[in-house]
Parts: C-alpha cells; sequence; structure tokens
C-alpha cells in the first residue's frame, strides 16, 4: 500500500471510529409510546409569548413550569399556549416550614392547576424535615387527587424535598403502592455521592413509578455536569439514559400511551461559572436543545 493509499484509508478509519461512537452516543432505543419533550423557563428572560415562539422553533411538544397563581398570568400564558400550539405541565409545591400553611397552599395549587387540565402536575413534595407521617398526608391527597381528575400528580425525586434521596423514596412507594414519581435522578447522584450502583434495588423501584423524567445529567459531586456532550462526562450521560430506557421499558410493559421529558439544564449558578467574572462555562439554551434532539433521535426517530 502506497502512502498515499495508507493516509486515505486511516482517514477514512479515524472518520468511522467517529461516526460510530457519534451512533453510540444516541443509541437507537426506538419505543411505540408517544414521547413529549417539554422546556423548562428556568433561566429565560423575556415574555411568554417569546419564550413560547422560541420554545416552538426548536422543535419542543410544550412547557413544564411553575403554576402562575395571579388571573392575569394565566391569561398570558394560556392565550401563548393556543397560539403556538404547544402543551403544558405545571409545578406545584408549597414553601414555608409551618406543616399546615405549606400543605394548604400546595393543596390549593395543585387544586388550581390540575382544573386547566395540564398534561401532569410535577410535584415539589413537603421537605426533607417535615416527618414521615407529615409527607405522606401530601402522599394521600396526590393519590386522591388522581384517582378523581385521571390525572398525574408526580413527586419529583428533588433535593429538599420529600423524595430527596432513594431509601426515604422507597419507604413512601413501599406503603404507597399508587405512588407515581417525576425522576429527576440527577438529584440522588449528589445527594448519594455515587452513580448509585449500590442501591440497585432503590433506584429499580423508583424507576418502576417513574412516569416523567427531568433529562438534566447529574454525577457524584452535583446535580449537572458543566456539559453533557464532553467526553469526560460520557459515564455519566450513559448511566442516566439507562435509567431512561428502564423507565420507557416499564411503560410500555404496563400499557401506557406515552412517557413525558423535560430538558432542565438550569442557568448560572446552576450551570457552573468562571471565578471573578461569573461567564457561564457553557450555553444553557444549546444543552437543553441538544437533550432534546438526543431524546427525539434515541426514542423517535
Amino acid at each position: 500500500m502506497n502512502r498515499r493509499n495508507f493516509i486515505t484509508n486511516t482517514l477514512a478509519t479515524t472518520a468511522a471510529m467517529a461516526t460510530s461512537a457519534e451512533v453510540l452516543a444516541q443509541k437507537s432505543t426506538k419505543t411505540i409510546l408517544e414521547v413529549i419533550v417539554l422546556a423548562t423557563n428556568w433561566g429565560f428572560e423575556g415574555s411568554v409569548d417569546a419564550l413560547c415562539a422560541k420554545v416552538k422553533k426548536a422543535g419542543y411538544d410544550g412547557l413544564e413550569l411553575w403554576w402562575p397563581t395571579k388571573e392575569a398570568d394565566q391569561k398570558e400564558l394560556f392565550a401563548a399556549l393556543e397560539k403556538y400550539q404547544l402543551k403544558i405541565a405545571f409545578l406545584c409545591g408549597g414553601s414555608g416550614s409551618d406543616f399546615e400553611k405549606h400543605f394548604a397552599q400546595y393543596k390549593k395549587a395543585v387544586n388550581e392547576a390540575l382544573a386547566t387540565k395540564p398534561l401532569y402536575i410535577n410535584s415539589h413534595s413537603g421537605k426533607d424535615y417535615f416527618s414521615f407521617e407529615q409527607n405522606a398526608k401530601i402522599v394521600e391527597f396526590t393519590i386522591d387527587r388522581m384517582e378523581a381528575t385521571g390525572i398525574k400528580v408526580l413527586h419529583e425525586t428533588h433535593r429538599g424535598r420529600m423524595c430527596y434521596s432513594a431509601p426515604i423514596t422507597r419507604s413512601f412507594l413501599e406503603k404507597y403502592t399508587k405512588m407515581k414519581l417525576t425522576l429527576d435522578i440527577s438529584h440522588w447522584t449528589n445527594v448519594h455521592e455515587s452513580m448509585l450502583g449500590d442501591q440497585k434495588e432503590n433506584v429499580e423501584l423508583a424507576l418502576k413509578h417513574a412516569y416523567n423524567i427531568h433529562a438534566r445529567i447529574g454525577h457524584e459531586e452535583g446535580p449537572q455536569v458543566n456539559d453533557p456532550r464532553a467526553p469526560e462526562w460520557r459515564y455519566a450521560l450513559d448511566q442516566h439514559l439507562e435509567w431512561w430506557d428502564k423507565v420507557i421499558a416499564f411503560r410500555e410493559a404496563e400499557g401506557a400511551k406515552r412517557i413525558t421529558f423535560l430538558t432542565e439544564f438550569g442557568p448560572p449558578n446552576y450551570l457552573q461559572t468562571l471565578p471573578f467574572t461569573n461567564q457561564p462555562v457553557a450555553n444553557q439554551w444549546d444543552i437543553n436543545v441538544h437533550m432534546l434532539n438526543l431524546i427525539k433521535n434515541r426514542y423517535t426517530k
């Protein structure tokens, strides 16, 4: 083989390896479920109309955002959703350390949001310092609401909330078999300072109860890698994809019709920044659109 042919063949082999790496990064795991991918307004500065226009142009199916308590904000939101033909899911939660006030605030938000018939309610449920019995009242309320409305109220696996850790969440799931989750497992990799290899049973139970996925990639020391496209985070990306694949398999097995995702990489200071300048090390919007396309390519195309 002459030198020119050797170089040509070498370059072709290198290109093929690069292509194979891309294929592996977006491994085909097609699903019969309808895959709905929502955007967040977290970090967006601009009007609701501008947000909806940007979300629609990027190829999202809709939004997940906090339930707006003011009537004027609700009218503005629903007008924009209608204009751009976008779906909606709402986030509800309580605040404050007084449980009864917290619970009352939470119930009001959930009931108001459910009346608008969203895709689902994502619940920032309780607090990590409320007692098991107090947080259990929230679970019982959500099960009642789901049975009455047919709309899922999903408890997010979130730091600072009721489902902040894998074993605590398991204790609720074992008592309340009708309880359903939003899986944001990036929080747990942070809480447990691991990729959860030593808690397979706890994780498996959570996956079986997950109906919505927050598509952020966590690692052992934080809930958000700086850029999931970077090769140093490939191991974390692959682990999260494996978890998401299992959620979809469980939903297919039970005969579900759809699975929902939210691309939720956050802005600074959730997104790491450079010292002194506070310059973000990556572009939040670009990363979330990358995750949107990864999900669509992996599960639908």
